[in-house]
């Protein structure tokens, strides 16, 4: 018996080993070729480690301008993240709430980001990245603000017509993207706004909704009804006990479904591939690397998607306090 338990925990660890390598594997190569001049990345003999790493793809995806130009204003934007990381770090100790804190913050880094092409002369590549965050930010949004009050609403009331909505709703999000792209294609194409961040939004938010609102729902029905009835007999209505009591209780719950809907509307290909022209995203930008003979395609494709990569790993180690918090109280009480 115990021989046969060896066994198979060695089965369960080769197979895990496997899986690991497997996974890891790819995006290591990737990182390595994205460091790679073209020569070294289409040797005849693949050059694992012994090469010399170089920064020019990250410069030709990234900049048009001179790196000499460029330098100073790095410098300045470097100091400037410096200041803001230590103001969130911080931010407990200052007589000021965090959230507006963490708010301002966030504004002088989109300003940062969408002035710097005033400055200093992008590539086409960061208009791309623009392109995303608009998006990215505006499914967000309108996801978690139409989200939260379907799904507070869905967990308040609990009939049969509750339920029936949340089935219906959860077997549209089961429908392959077609069903979706297709009519937004044409109802764009009537109206005038096909290529626009409008009908990009609309089309994603209308994938993501079901989801969205079944997440917050299962939080929102955790949170005891005792709450909000307690600060309605203190005089607050239930709108101002909505705001004020139950969304800060919520948290958690908010931040968790607010980052599956931005790795969503991040990565999407399909949706902004079908329905814009000029407006790429980031996906559909990196498309355009990966066909021509140019053999500097392979290594700016590769620097490209490590560059797409990075955000999303910023934003999961910023939020991941309480993303811990969210997938636990969902995992223990729903």
């Amino acid at each position: 018996m115990k021989q046969r338990n060896l066994i198979l925990k060695i089965i369960i660890y080769i197979i895990l080993i496997i899986y690991v390598i497997g996974s890891i594997t790819p995006f290591l190569w990737t990182i390595l070729t994205s460091i790679k001049l073209p020569l070294d990345a289409f040797s005849r003999v693949p050059k694992i480690f012994n090469f010399e790493p170089t920064s020019k793809n990250y410069v030709d995806l990234w900049l048009q301008a001179p790196v000499e130009e460029f330098m100073p204003y790095a410098i300045g934007i470097i100091i400037i993240l410096a200041v803001l990381i230590l103001l969130g770090v911080f931010a407990h100790k200052l007589p000021v709430k965090k959230s507006y804190i963490y708010i301002g913050i966030a504004l002088v880094i989109l300003a940062i980001i969408f002035g710097l092409p005033k400055f200093v002369q992008m590539a086409e590549f960061y208009s791309y990245f623009l392109n995303s965050i608009v998006v990215t930010i505006g499914v967000v949004i309108t996801s978690i603000s139409i989200g939260c009050l379907a799904g507070y609403g869905l967990a308040r009331y609990r009939g049969l017509m509750g339920v029936i909505i949340l089935v219906v709703a959860l077997a549209f999000r089961a429908l392959p993207g077609t069903a979706f792209v297709l009519p937004y294609f044409y109802l764009g194409r009537m109206s005038g706004l096909f290529d626009t961040y409008f009908l990009l939004i609309i089309s994603l938010v209308a994938v993501n909704q079901p989801f969205t609102i079944w997440m917050l729902r299962s939080f929102f029905m955790e949170i005891p009804r005792e709450i909000e009835e307690a600060a309605m007999i203190d005089g607050a209505g239930r709108l101002q006990s909505f705001l004020r009591v139950i969304i800060p209780i919520m948290w958690p719950g908010i931040i968790t479904t607010a980052l599956f809907s931005l790795m969503l509307a991040y990565s999407d290909f399909f949706f902004a591939n079908t329905l814009t022209l000029t407006k790429w995203t980031l996906p559909v930008g990196i498309v355009q690397f990966t066909g021509g003979e140019d053999p500097g395609y392979i290594s700016l494709a590769s620097a490209a998607a490590v560059s797409i990569s990075i955000p999303i790993v910023f934003v999961i180690i910023f939020f991941q306090k309480y993303l811990i918090k969210g997938l636990g109280a969902g995992a223990v009480k729903g």
